[in-house]
């Protein structure tokens, strides 16, 4: 199953890319193995609309234009569920062993995601009450995502 990153904004230069990086390079070399494959973090502009509603909009357009029958949709979101690493893991795992082909991983603009998306999407999950910088979130779930391969392998990386 491929797994991509949609991130609503562009992340610059400077330590968090760095890191960000790093785990999704630890993440394409673990995943295929155990069937996973890291197909890369697609940036867009955020939207310029007037409102909070337009912004979610455009911006969930340009999300559901790379939905190809087949994809699985998760979506970060401050009102989605908490998961544990290995929840989490054993999730991904689900999609894939399920027949999954893609799996996008969407992290929304500063307005969050629109409801339409929501109501579509296979998870929906939060990182924690805590609101989180974007750069910080793209570093967060690079690092999850590596774990779950790693749990998924049985690899020591990930202790209980």
């Amino acid at each position: 199953m491929k797994i991509a990153i949609h991130a609503v904004g562009r992340m610059k230069a400077g330590p968090e890319r760095e890191l960000a990086e790093r785990y999704f390079e630890r993440f394409a070399r673990s995943g295929p193995a155990i069937g996973l494959e890291f197909a890369g973090v697609s940036e867009l502009p955020e939207s310029r609309g007037q409102t909070a509603k337009e912004r979610r909009r455009d911006e969930g357009r340009v999300l559901q234009s790379h939905l190809q029958p087949g994809t699985a949709l998760l979506l970060l979101d401050e009102r989605g569920r908490s998961f544990s690493s290995e929840e989490f893991a054993g999730r991904i795992g689900l999609l894939r062993d399920d027949g999954r082909k893609a799996l996008i991983v969407a992290i929304g603009g500063a307005d969050g995601h629109d409801a339409s998306l929501r109501d579509q999407a296979e998870l929906v999950v939060s990182l924690g009450a805590m609101t989180w910088p974007h750069q910080l979130v793209r570093v967060m779930i690079g690092e999850q995502l590596y774990r779950a391969a790693t749990i998924l392998a049985g690899h020591p990386y990930h202790r209980s």
